[in-house]
């Protein structure tokens, strides 16, 4: 990863996006915040990311690599049976969630195929964090280069 791009301002929410945060309660809107923070900044330092496209995907914030097509899709949200808790969700077709289980088992609570939870009481495990953001945001170019024979 490069460090050399450094997001310094956040780009603007578009309106419908800032609707939903703003509905959330304020430790949640908080919470998925920071972790909206960190996808920009990870993709800031990531090369050949681009720009992401922030939109809404069934009703929820939702990060798309449009431009390069490096990544899969990450959704922002609560979790439906414990709405005071934050979820970072990925594809369910993609694998990782099972890469994420390898490394970070002892370290995040992992829903199935599907999410992350995050307890918004509580800090962000910001390291751990920040690198699924970096595999999700990179899935389909590491699948491609896994396909190249060489």
């Amino acid at each position: 990863m490069r460090t050399a791009k450094v997001v310094k301002k956040m780009p603007s929410m578009p309106a419908d996006v800032a609707a939903v945060f703003r509905s959330y309660p304020s430790q949640v809107s908080t919470c998925l915040m920071e972790v909206r923070r960190l996808i920009f900044i990870t993709a800031a330092t990531i090369e050949g990311i681009g720009v992401l496209t922030e939109t809404l995907k069934w009703g929820e914030p939702a990060y798309l690599t449009e431009a390069s097509k490096s990544g899969s899709t990450i959704r922002l949200g609560r979790v439906p049976k414990q709405p005071d808790r934050c979820a970072v969700y990925f594809n369910c077709k993609t694998t990782l969630l099972d890469s994420f289980r390898a490394q970070f088992a002892d370290t995040l609570t992992l829903a199935g195929d599907r999410a992350i939870i995050l307890d918004p009481t509580r800090n962000l495990p910001e390291t751990p964090l920040r690198i699924c953001l970096a595999m999700a945001l990179t899935y389909h170019r590491a699948k491609r280069v896994m396909l190249v024979p060489g």
